[in-house]
């Protein structure tokens, strides 16, 4: 049975991402007490699914190896994982979170090893690479996964392989008797951090996501390049293998656009600038990279990026709105619109084509709980909620890692404000 002390005072981080942990750490060691709630296996989030950060394009070792290390020095945070709000009740400063636990099936006395996964035969869609690839029933996030603990697939309890992955475990880590748990407890204050979700590309019908095996998107395009990705950071066709030396990327797929996400999602054009450096990074001179764009918007320190970007031979800046997207016989796409500077039609072949998709909210604000109000695009709007619910990162707006944490930051300062004045009224 999980047991949470909480009281009135203590802060509800919703999220373990990079805005989650960021939160709950900023709250922490300013001396108030966390639950930090995460619905996956282990913390990290869209960041830890990341190849490389941009302008510097350092790995996100670099943040969450930090972050890391000061969660698990701080004892005023208590991490859930597997966990999920179901609701949360009361008025500000005295509410009541309901929380649901999913069974792991593996205890504390996890040492990762890895032998269930060994004896574990059934493989499943690998979430963590957005499908691409498989991972086994019985797994482990990432490499940096945290807690560093395996999870057992619930599609495989009450079959043999469970059974295997019991058998195999050496240190009586895995119990296949866990049930689902529901707790509640109080908290002064919500801190909600549940971050975004890539725009379903299958929607943009004329780019031909859900018919071409080479049109993935930027996310995945993220997955592939990675050293623990589903190719081992290989640069090649997901329909035949071969190796990706002239990739396109289409700016605001699904983003800026009546039909689907009228925001500008803010990120796209930065990742793609960045994406378009792994492409020369692979193959140096024999790269060609086509940006289709309808305007860049690289703002403040992305200036200078943008610019070294723009001096490289092989990056070709094409200002058009990508009309659709057609393959030929051996399934390279076709790229068929009109260049606006100049105005010529073009029908333009490429080995891969990325989608720039841009981000929405993982949970509209407006579902959160009443008195959350949202924005026209689901996020928390701060400014007409009436709850103690303050939005940190991406449930708050479409926001890069840097802005992301800043916000997280603002995010816990208000809730530590609340939680102050319920201390005073206390007192």
């Amino acid at each position: 049975m999980t047991d949470v002390v909480a009281t009135n005072e203590t802060i509800l981080v919703v999220g373990g991402g990079i805005s989650g942990m960021t939160a709950a750490l900023e709250a922490a060691e300013c001396g108030k007490d966390v639950v930090l709630v995460e619905k996956n296996p282990s913390l990290g989030g869209r960041v830890s699914q990341l190849y490389k950060y941009f302008p510097k394009l350092c790995h996100p070792t670099c943040g969450l190896e930090i972050n890391l290390k000061r969660l698990k020095a701080n004892k005023r945070i208590r991490v859930l994982t597997l966990a999920e709000v179901s609701a949360v009740t009361g008025k500000a400063g005295d509410y009541t979170a309901t929380i649901k636990i999913s069974p792991r099936y593996v205890n504390e006395n996890c040492t990762a090893c890895g032998a269930c996964a060994e004896a574990v035969t059934t493989e499943f869609d690998n979430e963590f690479n957005y499908g691409m690839g498989k991972r086994k029933g019985a797994y482990l996030t990432s490499a940096m996964a945290y807690p560093q603990r395996y999870v057992l697939d619930p599609r495989i309890i009450g079959t043999s392989d469970a059974e295997k992955a019991k058998s195999a475990c050496k240190y009586n880590a895995v119990d296949l008797g866990m049930k689902e748990e529901t707790i509640n407890f109080k908290v002064g204050a919500v801190v909600w951090a549940t971050g975004w979700k890539p725009y379903d590309a299958n929607k943009i019908q004329p780019y031909g996501y859900d018919r071409y095996e080479n049109v993935i998107t930027s996310v995945e395009f993220e997955r592939l390049m990675d050293p623990f990705g589903p190719t081992g950071g290989k640069l090649i066709r997901p329909s035949d293998g071969k190796e990706a030396k002239n990739v396109a990327f289409i700016q605001c797929a699904g983003s800026r656009d009546r039909n689907h996400l009228k925001h500008c999602s803010r990120i796209c054009c930065m990742a793609s600038l960045k994406q378009s450096t792994y492409v020369r990074e692979k193959y140096a001179d024999d790269a060609n990279v086509s940006i289709y764009y309808i305007d860049i918007r690289a703002i403040d320190r992305f200036e200078d990026f943008y610019k070294k970007i723009q001096a490289d031979p092989k990056v070709k800046f094409i200002k058009s709105k990508v009309a659709n997207i057609t393959a030929d016989k051996d399934g390279n796409p076709i790229l068929h619109g009109v260049d606006t500077e100049g105005y010529h039609r073009y029908d333009n072949p490429h080995d891969l084509v990325v989608l720039a998709i841009g981000m929405e909210p993982s949970v509209d604000a407006s579902k959160i709980m009443k008195g959350v109000a949202a924005d026209a695009s689901g996020f928390i709007d701060i400014n007409a909620t009436t709850e103690a619910v303050f939005g940190a990162g991406c449930a708050s707006n479409a926001l890069d890692v840097n802005r992301s944490v800043q916000s997280a930051t603002a995010g816990a300062l208000r809730a530590i404000q609340v939680v102050n004045r319920v201390s005073r009224a206390e007192a």
